[in-house]
């Protein structure tokens, strides 16, 4: 095959970075490979330039040029891989609910959703731990961050995958984080309706208020309250995102002079030792319509460095609820 070819993105690849969009359809291409051809326009999203690193919508089209089509007219079949036992082990581990559609679990904090640049282990790269005897690999529809720990889903097929990920773009997915964050804020509740863009610091890029003028700015909403506080110095946020940009929940704290504790690229510096270099910031709870009817609510534990702030600062940390299916 030689000439361009253009596929669409599917429902159950949204929000999925471009680089691993490319890797999941032709794994032989290299991630040098795939920046190259990106930096010389070879690759394109809806007619654009683009990085590597951004992030797909359903129904955009993506430029497959020759190189790549000719790498794959050259790959060989691969083997459906084989998840060692102590890989399995540690994902079972992981698991708060499983039924026939769906998988979650409380992702730990440090461990990457997605593989990139220097990430050689991730939740990804390890689903295959998680197929319970099903012919399908496990799929993710959402992501957190590599420091935020929580509860994840997993579709444990490519249509119901498509579901879940249309639930989500139509924000019928209720999220709810934990956070720890510096200062109490004033008023004790309320709603962030800033939008987001995306910038180049030391590091890196990073996520930014935008200006109002700028043209690549994404909406994006999050509404909070203080479930609890430390005198003037600590208060435990609960967070609930009405939208899905990256970093949101980081820069939106920051924003209200509120920096999440740990947060150090985003200003959440704090001078008690145990707690520093730790991201504060939990997925705690899902709430969302399951893809075999009626609804679905899962919570997840705090981590154990949350739990121990918890005690020091003299929050009470209440038990997860569990998980609670209310059929349609």
């Amino acid at each position: 095959m030689s000439g361009v070819e253009d596929r669409v993105v599917s429902d159950d690849e949204a929000d999925i970075r471009l680089d691993r969009w490319f890797r999941r359809h032709f794994p032989g291409l290299t991630q040098g490979a795939i920046e190259k051809l990106c930096r010389t326009g070879q690759i394109r999203v809806a007619g654009k330039r683009v990085e590597a690193s951004t992030r797909l919508q359903p129904g955009q089209g993506v430029r497959i040029p020759p190189p790549v089509q000719a790498a794959a007219d050259q790959d060989a079949p691969r083997p459906m891989p084989v998840a060692d036992a102590r890989q399995v082990k540690e994902m079972e581990r992981m698991v708060l609910y499983r039924d026939d559609e769906v998988i979650l679990v409380n992702k730990p904090p440090g461990l990457a959703t997605q593989g990139g640049p220097g990430i050689t282990k991730h939740l990804d790269g390890m689903l295959d731990g998680l197929r319970y005897g099903g012919t399908h690999r496990p799929r993710l529809v959402h992501r957190l961050d590599r420091d935020t720990s929580g509860i994840l889903l997993l579709a444990r097929s490519p249509g119901i995958a498509a579901k879940l990920a249309a639930a989500f773009r139509t924000r019928k997915v209720e999220k709810t984080y934990w956070a720890v964050v510096l200062g109490l804020p004033v008023p004790m509740e309320g709603r962030i309706d800033q939008a987001l863009t995306r910038v180049q610091g030391i590091g890196g890029a990073r996520s930014a208020i935008a200006h109002p003028k700028d043209p690549d700015a994404q909406k994006a909403v999050t509404e909070y309250e203080t479930l609890d506080h430390a005198g003037r110095k600590f208060s435990w946020l609960g967070l609930y995102p009405h939208t899905g940009r990256t970093h949101q929940l980081r820069v939106h704290c920051a924003a209200i002079g509120h920096s999440i504790l740990g947060d150090i690229p985003y200003g959440g510096e704090s001078d008690m030792e145990t707690m520093l270099g730790r991201l504060h910031l939990h997925a705690r709870k899902l709430h969302f319509p399951h893809p075999a009817g009626g609804t679905l609510t899962v919570s997840a534990p705090l981590t154990a460095h949350m739990e121990e702030t918890f005690k020091q600062l003299g929050f009470v940390n209440p038990a997860p609820e569990p998980p609670r299916r209310v059929k349609g």
